[in-house]
């Protein structure tokens, strides 16, 4: 018995061995050991393996862990046989407690093994050096506490690695779904308290150093063109609206999330949007309550200190503001002197609206993302403990209460054989992975045949995002940086990389989306919603294709479309790509700002600062002049910002859509469920949102700690003229 591997349960698995025999023994009732070690019970497969020589089985996941078995759920599974009342995993027992284990050991997480291409019998002992993909094999299942189990490290070893394992025996107080921007944040605020246990599971690889292309500000296109550098690509559903366009949404898979990939401007929003919110339901969460908390997070270099009503001093995210060096840079400052859209010294300050100098986050000509900033920083403190490459793929629930995660074993919470009704752990995770648990509108759950836990309307409901347009203007003078970022001068791109390799400086110490503003789209409007990110270059395709030549371009577009879309599931495996309908163009009220956007770019590249530089119009065109022409334009062309959000909002609890409850950050029906990041916005603030998502974690870190709430702060805000 001692010389047994565990159980490794399949379900999907063959009903027959290699010799065609059955693998029950109908007359004895429990599994027949056959010359191979199979066994069977209707619905689920058993598969004990005697010897470490059978490494030509069709068990993918046994091939995979070559040299260890992951053990089946159940206190009293035995280790060769198990009577057949035992058959139902959905249950797990673990000492006389049960707890609910959805979907638990589905064929479809084995399918790519099943199918073939599963490695040779070297292949494991390869692996064990190297780790691989998390999504490419089954998730073990859970073990009996009370019998000798695998610590975490070695569940590990082929889907990623633990940065710092807990010790065996020790169960986290938290557990943190994703190192995104608010992931990283939680990690560090709630680590302050040494009596928390944080662990942090990532998909994704860590940021390390030798990443330069995560690190160098100038190659955020470089990472946009190789989803291997930390994006996950994913594509909208065909658009309807848009010539039935899939559009391209990459995603930050790394530490850091989408502030390690993004361009790395800082904009909080505007006041309003905030005020907003709390009009939508979200208590709490007005701009006098929020601002406190931007500055908390906020190391600015022009901050004037603690006193300074706008800007943080002492934050861990530093925010350097846009040189604007660049001469195109300097004219584009100049139009907000001479149209009417005004001029701005920081328009995350006094005025949004506005021509003016961008925030950036970035320190000593390096990216500064949340990883920068709060987790790498902390990596030794001894209750934070951190992972690459470990995808989460389940929520564990005893009844309403998260007590825990699969990924590639279960991890429970503190306690395992009795929950404590008082105990403090909790669980941050976000739209998809709640959908995959059982948690949103039950008739897009149950064709999927995955049990409904909660049956919750607004779960991947309310997406919204930012649409933008390029609008480009061929320059006439040398000034752009068309001869310092394409190949075809590749001294002169040698040249730059060699000068930030050395010194941090030069131009590839920057995004170059050095400046920017804010318009409204009209009078009556109150307060801004068409952005400009403004590019001394042109970029194609999303930025995977060089410039042609020498131009410049505003990326331009509404901030507060009335047309939302979903995500929802496609299947029941919790690692595939979730499905994302953002609806652009569902309110035709969103044709009419665009064409104020592209006509008030038109306006702004005609004023007298350009009238050096100016050459003809890149795009939309000479041609493309009427309403008819410009929206076909738009459906042709238009890019997202990339900004997907509000697809879990927090809300009243009489808000049919609201998920989250904004004063304690619950999933509303469950304990200790939590969603901190991008989808609790009850809608999208006027702006990028990496800010704001920052914001959002420091104040939910207060929230969830039992903190009281920073005192509000309420400093004077531009409003414009009543008859303007």
């Amino acid at each position: 018995m001692s010389s047994q591997p565990p159980f490794l349960v399949i379900d999907g698995y063959r009903d027959k061995d290699r010799e065609g025999r059955d693998f029950l023994d109908p007359e004895a009732g429990k599994f027949k050991r056959t010359e191979y070690a199979h066994y069977f019970v209707p619905g689920w497969r058993a598969f004990l393996q005697d010897s470490y020589q059978m490494t030509g089985s069709d068990c993918g996941l046994f091939e995979a862990q070559f040299y260890k078995c992951m053990e089946a759920f159940g206190a009293k599974l035995s280790r060769l046989y198990c009577d057949l009342e035992q058959r139902d995993f959905s249950e797990c027992v673990t000492g006389e407690k049960k707890f609910k284990r959805f979907r638990a050991m589905k064929d479809i997480r084995f399918k790519k093994w099943l199918r073939g291409d599963r490695p040779s019998m070297w292949e494991p002992t390869i692996e064990y050096i190297r780790a691989v993909k998390p999504n490419f094999a089954g998730m073990a299942t859970g073990a009996d506490k009370k019998r000798k189990g695998y610590s975490w490290k070695d569940s590990s070893v082929y889907y990623g690695k633990f940065i710092r394992p807990l010790p065996d025996g020790v169960k986290p107080t938290h557990i943190i779904v994703g190192a995104g921007s608010a992931g990283c944040v939680l990690a560090n605020r709630l680590t302050e308290d040494p009596q928390n246990r944080v662990l942090l599971i990532e998909a994704g690889p860590r940021d390390y150093w030798w990443n330069w292309k995560i690190h160098m500000p100038a190659a955020l296109m470089y990472n946009l063109k190789n989803s291997t550098s930390g994006f996950r690509v994913y594509y909208t559903t065909s658009q309807e609206k848009m010539n039935n366009r899939a559009i391209y949404w990459p995603r930050g898979r790394v530490w850091g999330g989408s502030s390690s990939l993004n361009a790395m401007v800082y904009i909080r929003g505007h006041p309003l949007d905030y005020d907003r919110w709390e009009k939508e339901g979200a208590k709490g969460w007005a701009f006098k309550n929020c601002l406190p908390y931007f500055k908390k997070a906020q190391h600015h270099e022009l901050s004037t200190g603690i006193e300074d009503p706008y800007r943080g001093s002492q934050g861990p995210l530093y925010v350097t503001q846009g040189r604007c060096e660049n001469p195109l840079h300097q004219a584009f400052l100049e139009v907000g002197k001479q149209h009417s859209i005004g001029s701005t010294e920081d328009m995350n300050g006094f005025k949004q609206e506005g021509i003016g100098p961008m925030d950036m986050t970035i320190k000593d000509g390096k990216r500064w993302s949340a990883s920068s900033a709060y987790l790498n920083p902390i990596l030794d403190r001894p209750n934070l403990f951190t992972t690459q490459g470990v995808t989460c793929t389940q929520i564990l629930f005893d009844k309403q209460r998260a007590i825990g995660i699969e990924f590639i074993r279960k991890i429970n919470f503190t306690t395992t054989s009795l929950i404590d009704a008082g105990s403090r752990e909790k669980m941050y995770c976000t739209d998809a992975v709640i959908l995959a648990a059982g948690i949103g509108d039950g008739d897009h759950l149950y064709p999927l045949k995955i049990p409904i836990v909660q049956d919750m309307k607004g779960v991947g409901r309310n997406l919204q995002d930012h649409l933008e347009i390029y609008v480009q203007q061929k320059c006439l003078k040398p000034i752009t940086l068309y001869n310092k970022s394409t190949w075809k001068h590749p001294h002169r791109m040698m040249q730059i990389g060699a000068q930030w390799f050395l010194t941090k400086t030069g131009l590839a110490a920057s995004s170059h989306l050095e400046s920017g503003g804010f318009a409204r789209s009209s009078p009556e409007i109150p307060h801004p919603d068409i952005q400009f990110h403004f590019l001394p270059s042109t970029v194609h395709d999303d930025g995977r294709s060089s410039p042609k030549c020498h131009g410049y371009q505003v990326h331009v577009g509404p901030m507060r479309s009335k047309s939302t879309g979903r995500v929802y599931l496609k299947s029941s495996d919790p690692r595939a790509a979730p499905l994302c309908d953002p609806n652009y163009f569902g309110d035709d009220k969103d044709w009419v700002e665009f064409r104020q956007s592209i006509r008030l770019s038109r306006e702004l590249f005609a004023q007298r600062a350009f009238d050096d530089f100016r050459g003809e119009e890149l795009a939309p065109g000479k041609d493309c002049q009427t309403d008819e022409e410009i929206d076909q334009f738009v459906a042709k062309y238009a890019a997202s910002a990339y900004h997907p959000s509000c697809t879990c909002k927090m809300g009243s609890s009489n808000d049919n859509l609201a998920v989250v409850d904004p004063e304690t950050m619950n999933v509303y029906g469950f304990e200790n469920l939590k969603v901190v990041d991008a989808s609790i916005m009850p809608s999208i603030i006027s702006g990028n949102l990496n800010a704001p998502v920052i914001m959002l974690a420091e104040k939910a870190a207060d929230i969830i700690s039992g903190k009281a709430p920073l005192p509000s702060e309420n400093p004077p805000i531009w409003s414009p003229p009543k008859n303007n």
